[in-house]
């Protein structure tokens, strides 16, 4: 699990389509897991500068060529110790996001993010989502967009600041959303009791 709090804005040294290998101050364990891009990989190797992942077919199949390239986001996954400062993530992207507008603001800056419609009913107003890692507050949100706003310290310290009208985000939603949706799609529908079976109810008391 991890908060969306961002550790370190690490550099890629090379990926390979398998390894990943990436330069960071932070030094992980063999087997610890570590969000790239609020991708959960697991530490397979350590480096004199960094550590190595490994990257599965699964997330090669989701997860844009460009976002294990220059450089990412890492965070490595919270212990039970540790105080949620953020809002609570898996590292399982969802879906791929597009920025399509950038609105500078006086006290911050607005990006608007566009998304497969399918998945717009899992991002609600005011609540919590992940944009490569990073946990946000939504803003807006609209048929196939929405909006959120950055402050100037996120702005400064993360990639957003590199970000430009069509680059492409990793967004995981609100996992309590997604888990709600399905127990309510899979739950068994309630038989509907005839009069005649009521009576006989009634009559057993």
């Amino acid at each position: 699990m991890f908060t969306g709090l961002i550790r370190e804005v690490a550099k890629v040294e090379s990926f390979n389509g398998k390894n990943l290998k990436i330069q960071s101050v932070y030094k992980p364990k063999i087997g610890d897991s570590i969000a790239i891009n609020g991708v959960c990989l697991t530490v397979t190797k350590l480096l004199n500068n960094g550590f190595e992942v490994d990257v599965a077919a699964e997330t090669k199949r989701i997860i844009p060529k460009e976002k294990f390239i220059g450089f990412v986001h890492i965070e490595p996954a919270m212990r039970l110790s540790d105080r949620i400062e953020g809002h609570i993530l898996q590292g399982h992207i969802d879906s791929v996001g597009e920025i399509i507008k950038i609105v500078h603001l006086k006290d911050g800056i607005d990006f608007f993010i566009s998304v497969d419609p399918y998945y717009i009913k899992y991002i609600v107003p005011k609540g919590s989502i992940a944009i490569d890692g990073v946990s946000l507050t939504v803003n807006e949100v609209f048929e196939k967009s929405f909006r959120v706003t950055i402050i100037p310290h996120t702005y400064d310290n993360t990639l957003f600041k590199s970000y430009k009208i069509g680059s492409r985000v990793n967004i995981e939603t609100d996992f309590f959303a997604r888990y709600i949706e399905h127990i309510l799609k899979h739950q068994k529908p309630k038989k509907t009791l005839t009069w005649q079976e009521i009576d006989g109810m009634s009559l057993s008391f």
